[in-house]
């Protein structure tokens, strides 16, 4: 989300692979996610809403969603998926919404991608109203940290160096015949932290998932994937 280069180039890729089911981690996490977020209030809006499929599972659980989201192409599968839903193209460091005017603000999987990280939180923290809170998911730092080499019951994960060094990532995934690249940057746990102190928000929840039971993901039953966390604005 520091901009339409990270995600527009992959925007087709990305919709066959997220849009095909069971078969992005999204599936197998998704229900921890929503164990977190609050009931629907006044408004929720999506940092970096991707082709859409948060906006429309936060719009079935009755939240009013504004999805934002920088790649033009993604907003235009997001809205072809949910005609009646709002989506806008905006930067999520800069969104053309009024301060105080959410409950909710989501960002599931998008501050890893942005390069200036503590304004996006920032900017999140501005469009809510005191009482409300931020949802997200990010990448794990422990995942950030290493990969694995070998799979099976000998799996190995290995340690990559500089964990505290925040670096650019650009890996490709592929997987039942079906590829994406992936951009972003790395950030620690206490970047992350440090970002919502600075935002003024106070942490009320952390978890660090395991994935539903699924045999494409069953290697992160041992190494946390996602880090997740609800976070208040206070009064």
């Amino acid at each position: 989300m520091s901009g339409v280069t990270e995600w527009e180039p992959e925007a087709e890729n990305w919709v066959r692979w997220a849009r095909t089911p069971g078969h992005d981690a999204y599936w197998y996490y998704r229900d921890a996610f929503f164990e977190l977020v609050p009931a629907p209030g006044a408004g929720t809006i999506e940092l970096g809403c991707g082709e859409g499929r948060v906006a429309r599972d936060l719009a079935e659980r009755g939240h009013r969603v504004v999805g934002v989201e920088p790649a033009r192409t993604l907003v235009r599968h997001a809205r072809s998926a949910d005609p009646g839903g709002s989506y806008l193209v905006a930067d999520g460091a800069a969104v053309p919404c009024a301060s105080g005017a959410f409950d909710l603000v989501v960002a599931y999987n998008s501050l890893q991608v942005v390069a200036d990280m503590r304004n996006t939180v920032r900017e999140a923290a501005r469009l809510l109203r005191p009482g409300g809170h931020l949802c997200a998911t990010v990448s794990h730092p422990a995942m950030d940290l290493g990969r694995f080499v070998q799979s099976g019951p000998d799996q190995v994960f290995t340690i990559r160096p500089s964990y505290f060094e925040s670096r650019r990532v650009d890996d490709t995934l592929e997987m039942d015949g079906l590829s994406v690249t992936c951009r972003g940057w790395t950030y620690t746990l206490e970047d992350y932290v440090m970002a919502l102190a600075a935002a003024g928000f106070v942490v009320e929840a952390m978890r660090e998932p395991r994935p539903a039971s699924s045999a494409a993901f069953e290697r992160w039953q041992a190494v946390p994937l996602f880090l997740m966390l609800r976070a208040l604005k206070p009064q």
